[in-house]
C-alpha cells in the first residue's frame, strides 16, 4: 500500500483501521516512556488499570520503560483519541 504524505497521519490510521477491523476489537498500544513514575502513572490513568492489560519492561539501564497496553476498543476514533491524549505527555514515543 502506498502512503500518501498529503493525508494527515490520523486520517490514514483511521482509514487503515476501518478497512481491516470490525468493531469493537482488541488493540495493542506500544509506547517507550522515560522511566518516570509520574509519566507511567499518567499513561496508566488514560487507559484505566481495570479496563486495560498493561505490561511494563524497563530498559537495560533503567532509563526507559516499554509499555504494552492491550484493550478492547469500540472504534478507530477511540484509538486515535488515546494516541492524542498520550501525545500530550512529554518524552513518550508511540510505536
Amino acid at each position: 500500500m502506498n502512503i500518501d504524505p498529503s493525508i494527515p497521519f490520523y486520517d490514514r490510521l483511521r482509514t487503515q483501521l476501518n478497512r481491516s477491523t470490525f468493531w469493537p476489537a482488541p488493540y495493542l498500544f506500544k509506547f517507550i516512556v522515560p522511566s518516570d513514575p509520574d509519566k507511567i502513572a499518567q499513561i496508566t490513568a488514560i487507559f484505566g488499570e481495570k479496563e486495560a492489560e498493561i505490561t511494563e519492561k524497563k530498559s537495560a539501564k533503567g532509563s526507559y520503560t516499554s509499555m504494552s497496553i492491550r484493550m478492547t476498543m469500540p472504534s478507530a476514533q477511540s484509538i486515535i483519541d488515546k494516541y492524542q491524549l498520550i501525545g500530550s505527555i512529554e518524552g513518550v514515543i508511540s510505536l
